[in-house]
């Protein structure tokens, strides 16, 4: 088996492997890099230019794991797309949504690159995606069986509880098999339950290492987090402050939203309009509409008739008054510029009577990380375009993460006892702890962390 990580970074970036299994070649994942910009946010394509593709499977629709996904068809025409029924629903409106905002960047920041791919592109691609219930066992190679002299391979989603339709890949060949995680959670959240990858079994696992540098503190509950979450809204409400929880559109946004409508069933705050983005609004009327397709808990919990939701007109945030409290769940998750959260926070930072919550990871080269970062009263750069502002407003961050803890990834290493490992999607630090850990826990398991663009044989 030979293995290439695309990523054009060694951290979290664009989500790309490249799997030659008994001479069947596989992509998993499309994405693009979060923190660049222009064709340098791209996966390594160069690096598998002369392959002859056979498929694409994407594990969900995040844009580090789907937002290159034209590109990659444009490298590899030949290449059949394979993802989740439910990804299935919402890749199209992710990828438009991509052309949108890479064309307001060219336009307003000048990245002549941009767009990387058109609508019509996206339109074009459209008639080669396949969706597939989880835990369906399918072909994906038949057409080229008789390349190798191998039975064909097959590949099998696992739900993987990080956001509508995420999911682990299993691909099985004649005599090997890999697994690959992409982005998994091993809690509930608060409507996605938690991954199902219970006999999952492989001779290699590829296996993202997100929460590596993060200890779960001694006696943390989620429930618990949520009850603060819940306090500290109230109490900005109380000063007649809003709050911004600045989220991504997909999983995230809707997670909150369950967050607040069960809070105001329980009275722990008061009905009120909620502000949110349209790309949010949109998959939060799917995760409604698909509730009976979803391992989720309040099966019976419809976001759309619970809360009073309202998109704002497009530059509306920028004139709202802020005083009386307003409640905002809007993109973008780490605040990047040209975004709702970005605008909207360039008008509460210096405000003391003002809140701003971060419920997910914000990378500390972004606005968002910037922010966090920033001592109270201090001035620092939040952006280039926003400048130097000083920090006055609340800021608070509270764990609701999606992804699984290190604990539980490590304890699923074992589960899954491969001879091999191969780490990938998190820091320097994170990927070091994992691979320690299992050195010291499995000392015959062989741990791989894939340079850039370089072939790995396992």
């Amino acid at each position: 088996m030979r293995i290439v990580n695309l990523n054009p970074d060694t951290g979290i970036g664009a989500s790309a492997w490249f799997v030659d299994i008994e001479g069947n070649r596989i992509l998993l994942d499309a994405g693009t890099h979060p923190k660049r910009d222009g064709l340098d946010s791209l996966p390594l394509y160069s690096a598998i230019a002369k392959e002859e593709l056979d498929a694409i499977a994407l594990t969900h629709c995040h844009h580090d794991h789907v937002g290159s996904l034209p590109v990659a068809l444009r490298h590899f025409p030949k290449a059949h797309v394979l993802m989740s029924e439910l990804s299935y629903f919402i890749i199209e409106r992710v990828l438009h949504n991509s052309v949108n905002v890479m064309t307001r960047q060219r336009d307003e920041m000048g990245i002549k690159e941009y767009p990387l791919f058109t609508h019509d592109e996206v339109e074009e691609i459209a008639a080669r995606f396949q969706a597939f219930k989880y835990n369906r066992e399918v072909e994906w190679a038949s057409f080229n069986k008789t390349r190798s002299g191998f039975l064909s391979p097959t590949l099998e989603f696992y739900d993987a509880g990080h956001a509508l339709g995420s999911a682990g890949v299993m691909i099985r060949a004649d005599k090997q098999s890999v697994f690959y995680t992409g982005d998994v959670c091993f809690h509930d959240q608060t409507i996605l339950r938690s991954a199902r990858f219970e006999d999952v079994k492989a001779d290699v696992l590829i296996m993202e290492t997100t929460r590596g540098n993060r200890e779960v503190p001694a006696g943390f509950t989620r429930a618990a987090e949520a009850e603060r979450l819940a306090q500290a809204i109230q109490r900005v409400l109380d000063r007649k402050g809003s709050v911004l929880i600045p989220t991504f559109a997909l999983g995230r946004t809707q997670e909150i939203l369950a967050q607040l409508a069960l809070m105001m069933q329980a009275g722990k705050l008061k009905h009120q309009p909620v502000f949110i983005g349209g790309l949010g609004r949109v998959f939060t009327e799917i995760y409604d509409l698909e509730s009976h397709r979803i391992s989720r808990s309040h099966q019976n919990l419809k976001l759309t008739q619970a809360l009073n939701l309202v998109v704002p007109e497009r530059n509306q945030t920028e004139q709202m008054r802020l005083g009386g409290g307003k409640l905002f769940v809007i993109t973008a998750g780490m605040m990047t510029e040209q975004t709702p959260a970005h605008e909207l926070a360039l008008r509460m930072v210096e405000d003391e009577k003002q809140a701003i919550f971060f419920v997910g990871y914000a990378d500390p080269s972004t606005p968002g990380g910037r922010l966090k970062a920033a001592k109270q009263g201090e001035k620092f750069m939040f952006s280039p375009s926003g400048g130097e502002l000083t920090k006055r407003c609340e800021v608070q961050d509270f764990d609701l993460t999606a992804h699984a803890n290190r604990d539980e990834l490590l304890d699923f290493v074992g589960q899954v006892s491969p001879h091999t490992v191969l780490l990938g999607h998190g820091e320097e630090d994170a990927r070091q702890w994992f691979e320690q850990q299992i050195k010291a826990r499995w000392p015959k398991m062989k741990v791989i962390q894939p340079q850039p663009g370089l072939s790995v044989e396992v």
